[in-house]
């Protein structure tokens, strides 16, 4: 069984409380096991829904998410203290292999440490089970998340290869890279407008054109 609990320094007022949502560490009793999630998406205005809703439905017991931050960081503050949480006998639940590492190799060092630190691990989408007291199944699971990962690398090398190829092409013809400009004429921009008129709340009015909350915000501040 696993309790979350709110500890405070005794000059915090009653307001402060409320406002604290990190600060949340997991009481374990006994040999009580805490399954964790864990869901990143790279913008700020892309949602994380789809992975909670797995996750949830994986039994993950908490969830930690880092929004709006690359792969390719360092530090990733939700990671980071989601791995600082962990214990023996504890398993880390992903969607993708490819929201937890930054690449193939900081992707094993991680399992690695997992291993060393009896973590269980679970990729959902993948289709792979690390268990740190098995070597047969461990060290299959791990040759599995090195090929993936591999190919998810290549993958990722060579889209940025078309893109930068993209980007010099359009350059020597005159041309602007990337995507089209949002204006305040555009279709969905008229949209959001009108059914803001209506009454809608940004976050319905998001889920009828298809576009984040934040979205629906930057549309409505456009001026006409």
């Amino acid at each position: 069984m696993i309790f979350q609990v709110t500890i405070c320094p005794n000059n915090v007022s009653h307001s402060d409380i409320l406002n604290i949502t990190n600060f949340r560490p997991l009481i374990r009793l006994g040999s009580g096991m805490a399954r964790l999630g864990y869901a990143r998406v790279s913008l700020a205005d892309q949602s994380t829904d789809l992975q909670i809703r797995e996750l949830e439905a994986a039994g993950c017991d908490r969830i930690y998410r880092d929004q709006g931050i690359s792969g390719t960081r360092v530090s990733r503050p939700e990671l980071d203290r989601m791995l600082d949480r962990l214990g023996r006998g504890d398993e880390v639940v992903v969607w993708k292999l490819d929201r937890l590492g930054r690449n193939t190799r900081h992707l094993l060092e991680l399992l690695d440490d997992f291993k060393s630190r009896g973590i269980k691990f679970r990729s959902l989408r993948d289709g792979i089970v690390t268990e740190p007291d098995s070597e047969v199944g461990g060290a299959i699971a791990q040759a599995m998340v090195t090929i993936i990962s591999a190919f998810a690398q290549l993958e990722r090398d060579q889209l940025s290869e078309r893109t930068r190829a993209g980007m010099a092409a359009a350059a020597e013809n005159g041309r602007k890279a990337g995507r089209r400009e949002v204006t305040a004429d555009h279709d969905k921009v008229k949209r959001t407008r009108e059914l803001k008129a209506r009454g809608l709340k940004p976050a319905d009015i998001g889920k009828i054109i298809g576009a984040s909350r934040a979205t629906v915000y930057r549309y409505l501040s456009m001026e006409s």
